[in-house]
């Protein structure tokens, strides 16, 4: 009886292994080679850990079946469902992606990564109320309780939402929310400098701010290459790219950087925005 009581003990405050330090996981992802994640022993933590690392390789596919495959093993382990969720998102599936980060927030209430693909979902959808709701739900939780990364992009978001309110409201609206813009992007900065998400953030701001406040063509060409160079596979940079150049009169650029997008991403929100001249996410200032 005792053993019993013991060991339920252990139960309640350790939790299952798998489960007893997702933040640490990221950042371990963050930090690693694709290949060193492949060569790693085989294990639920080992195999969240791989998935997360095809995510920053863009193998939303492999990812996808790594993380259901782990979730078919141990149904319970929330972290492998949003994991399934996310690479939904990635994959414009965005009703399933939704539905799935929502029943992992119904039991892990603070699991970070969750709000974020629930607040990336809101912004392609143009609900930037709630997108800035689910990004100050991380923010909240401070670099104690989630990972440098999510705390980075949430910021970004904030940011892109803010400024998304600022160009679609009236004058206050355009103060209040236009003042944020920067202030949460020089955030995300420090918490990741030279990110390519970041980078993306500040060239884009560069580009689309009118030039009273800030607004530079050249200076936002300079973030965006950046950002390419730091992670050549992001598709958003070569759009915001293909639109810096369109407004310097060089089609020629244009027409190659929105190409490059659709190879890498032919669903891509931003470039079919940019394709079909309705520049809802914006394309000028």
């Amino acid at each position: 009886m005792r053993l019993v009581l013991v060991i339920a003990l252990v139960l309640v405050f350790t939790g299952p292994s798998w489960a007893a330090d997702w933040k640490a996981l990221h950042e371990q992802a963050d930090g690693m080679s694709l290949k060193s994640a492949y060569d790693l022993p085989d294990s639920p933590e080992n195999r969240y850990v791989l998935g997360l690392a095809l995510f920053n390789a863009y193998k939303n596919q492999e990812a996808q079946e790594v993380f259901a495959r782990v979730l078919s093993k141990n149904p319970e382990m929330y972290e492998a469902k949003w994991g399934v969720a996310e690479a939904l998102r990635r994959s414009h599936d965005l009703d399933e992606a939704e539905k799935l980060s929502n029943e992992v927030l119904e039991g892990a209430p603070d699991f970070a990564p969750a709000y974020i693909t629930l607040a990336y979902i809101k912004y392609i959808r143009m609900d930037f109320v709630s997108c800035i709701r689910l990004s100050t739900k991380v923010i909240r939780m401070g670099k104690n309780r989630t990972d440098l990364t999510n705390l980075a992009r949430a910021y970004s978001l904030l940011s892109g939402a803010n400024g998304m309110i600022a160009h679609y409201s009236g004058p206050l609206s355009k103060a209040i929310n236009g003042s944020q813009v920067m202030t949460n992007l020089k955030r995300a900065e420090k918490l990741k400098p030279g990110s390519a998400a970041v980078l993306f953030g500040l060239g884009s701001y560069y580009l689309l701010a009118p030039g009273i406040i800030g607004g530079d063509l050249d200076k936002s060409i300079d973030y965006l290459n950046r950002a390419a160079k730091s992670d050549p596979l992001f598709a958003d940079v070569y759009v915001r790219l293909a639109q810096a150049y369109k407004l310097k009169g060089d089609n020629a650029k244009y027409e190659l950087y929105l190409k490059k997008a659709f190879e890498l991403d032919a669903q891509n929100e931003l470039a079919l925005d940019t394709k079909s001249g309705k520049c809802k996410y914006l394309c000028s200032p």
